[in-house]
């Protein structure tokens, strides 16, 4: 039985969740000064934000330096936690025998397999157009033997290939795990792997308590499958207007926006807030 849409509140957000690529982040995955400006000028009216993305956490760290506002970060899709003092609050790993499994030919082969540790993102191989993804951060990878990581310690694996290609994987992978992974995709090229327990949607709740607010208080925004959990917790979701068609399908109620081309987040918040359309300076 799928639960009946949230309707939308006159009330203003006092927190704001925004996933970054494909989102917050533009077409080159960068920030742009006006999502900036954006962001700082409610900050300081004592808006709280939520960063909440599939990247890693130093990574994201990195980003939320340049957007220069005291996020908390929801990173490998909900793994880990950490609070805008770097403070990690909340993290869960998948179990060392599943990622151990997943980093095997079984189903790593045809793929560019990666997995998420705690302070070091692993690659089984160079990849340049990852590399382009994180230019703002300077986080990078390192090329190792996936094959022979003991499994400890990962939240997150990811295989980078072919939508139709990963859609016969995610399909071998639900068949062989079942229940016990949390298999999603953040982008049409990226399938991600967690323990079953892990989401941005159970990451929010997690840090809405830490805040002190409900899920009503909270507007959120996003474009990927990935999000789905998240844009159903928020009590204020919107869809970006290039969002996953798969993802608008199961979201039919909830309002889209501006593509991240057009900075529809920042857009669409100063709507919302009643600031100047311009950006300042």
């Amino acid at each position: 039985m799928t639960a009946s849409p949230k309707p939308h509140r006159a009330a203003m957000p006092h927190v704001i969740a925004s996933d970054l690529d494909g989102t917050l982040l533009d077409a080159n995955h960068t920030v742009d000064a006006y999502t900036a400006q954006t962001l700082q000028t409610l900050e300081a009216q004592g808006v709280r934000f939520i960063i909440a993305t599939g990247r890693h956490y130093r990574d994201v760290r990195g980003i939320r330096d340049v957007l220069g506002i005291r996020a908390y970060l929801v990173t490998s899709n909900g793994a880990r936690v950490h609070d805008p003092d770097n403070r990690l609050v909340h993290a869960e790993n998948l179990e060392p025998e599943y990622a151990r499994a997943l980093c095997q030919p079984e189903f790593a082969a045809g793929t560019r397999l990666n997995i998420y540790l705690d302070d070091d993102w692993l690659i089984d191989a160079e990849d340049e157009w990852l590399a382009g993804l994180h230019q703002d951060s300077g986080f990078t990878y390192q090329v190792s033997d996936l094959t022979q990581h003991s499994g400890e310690g990962v939240a997150k694996v990811l295989y980078i290939a072919d939508h139709e290609y990963l859609l016969g994987l995610e399909a071998r992978i639900r068949e062989r795990f079942g229940d016990a992974l949390y298999v999603t995709f953040s982008m049409p090229d990226c399938l991600e792997i967690m323990a079953p327990t892990v989401s941005k949607g159970h990451a929010l709740t997690v840090v809405l308590g830490e805040l002190g607010f409900g899920a009503e208080d909270c507007a959120a925004f996003g474009d990927g499958l990935n999000d789905l959990e998240m844009l159903q917790t928020a009590g204020l979701p919107f869809l970006m207007g290039n969002a996953n068609p798969k993802l608008v399908a199961q979201l039919p109620d909830v309002p889209q926006i501006g593509s991240n081309n057009e900075e529809g987040v920042a857009r669409h918040l100063r709507q919302l807030f009643g600031l100047s359309e311009h950006l300042d300076g």
